[in-house]
């Protein structure tokens, strides 16, 4: 019988097989010791091998395709309702990705390049970093309150806040000497954080995809760079709102009987750059009565009806619905209804 397409479960060493032929049989159910995969698909005629999207699979997916395979990435959130109930292990996951690539309204997730991966890569360590920074920062202002010392809000105020700590005579060395090993961690992170976000803001500039993303009100070159290399191909969203459901930012519904009741956004798909979305929203509050244009006009409009946070995130949505028109028609952001006044501008 001849395969026409293979589930594979990927693993950190055992992997799972599932083929299947033309009427949906299976062919093949096995377990594969990772150092024998690639001599497995070497022996297997060209077909479709599908696999859920994860960092990893988008190695395997260059490396099948080399081989000749047509390789397809879908999402774990299709592939779940398939996995039979109570029969959750390797094979059963294999067999619900054969099976949810059957299905007609199936999107698939195109496989990344290595370069894309080197980027996002970067973008993950930045985002690890900014966390540990954040923490460092709460323990310090948590320590230095104990002893009554604080200062106003911001990271950049952090580090004088432990140099106070450490330079405090009447403190015990105990503490004093805390507050020195956590200035000197803060230090080092600042500095690592800049060299990474040096090599963003570089792709950013370099990469024609971020640039036009970057012209866009709130985006800069942080998230630009970030979309360029986390979606590498808009087509495979049908419309604008699909793009912003992916990014988890429309609401959710609780319809009935006719009766159709919105929540809360999703929270669903990207949630880096649905923050930064948000964010780059955040910042363009400060310049929202200077925003010379259609968009800016719409903005004001929901502030006035709605708590900045709400706004915020409806800007984001719309933010989200402009880049998918955007690149979708390979486009710059250009303001409808804007005079000759220059526009204000904030980006993250």
């Amino acid at each position: 019988m001849t395969i026409t397409m293979i589930g594979l479960d990927t693993a950190k060493a055992v992997f799972q097989v599932h083929a299947v032929d033309k009427a949906g049989n299976v062919v093949i159910r096995r377990k594969i010791q990772r150092k024998d995969l690639i001599t497995f698909f070497e022996k297997q005629e060209a077909t479709t091998v599908v696999m859920e999207a994860c960092g990893a699979s988008h190695h395997w997916g260059r490396t099948l395709a080399v081989l000749g395979h047509d390789v397809k990435l879908i999402a774990p959130e299709a592939v779940k309702p398939f996995v039979k109930k109570g029969k959750k292990n390797d094979a059963a996951d294999a067999a619900a990705i054969c099976t949810a690539a059957h299905q007609a309204e199936v999107k698939f997730v195109p496989v990344k390049t290595m370069e894309q991966q080197a980027i996002l890569a970067v973008h993950t360590a930045r985002a690890l970093l900014v966390k540990q920074q954040t923490m460092l920062a709460n323990a310090v202002r948590s320590l230095a309150s104990e002893f009554g010392l604080t200062v106003p809000k911001g990271i950049g105020n952090v580090e004088g806040l432990a140099e106070q700590v450490e330079e405090e005579k009447s403190l015990p060395e105990e503490a004093r000497q805390v507050a020195k090993e956590l200035k000197g961690r803060l230090s080092e992170l600042v500095v690592h954080i800049g060299t990474l976000e040096t090599k963003i803001v570089r792709h950013a500039r370099n990469d024609a995809r971020a640039r036009r993303l970057a012209t866009i009100p709130g985006i800069g070159p942080i998230t630009a760079s970030l979309i360029a290399a986390t979606v590498a191909d808009f087509s495979v969203f049908k419309n604008a709102r699909q793009f912003a459901a992916w990014l988890g930012l429309v609401p959710r519904q609780h319809s009935t009987a006719g009766k159709t009741r919105l929540g809360r956004i999703t929270k669903a798909g990207n949630s880096e750059i649905r923050r930064l979305l948000v964010l780059g929203a955040t910042a363009m509050l400060k310049v929202a009565g200077q925003w010379n244009s259609v968009a800016g006009a719409w903005f004001r409009g929901v502030l006035e009806r709605r708590p900045a946070r709400l706004a915020t995130v409806a800007l984001a949505n719309k933010t989200a619905r402009i880049i998918w028109a955007l690149m979708t028609h390979n486009e710059v952001y250009r303001p409808s209804g804007r005079s000759a006044q220059p526009q204000a501008r904030a980006a993250v």
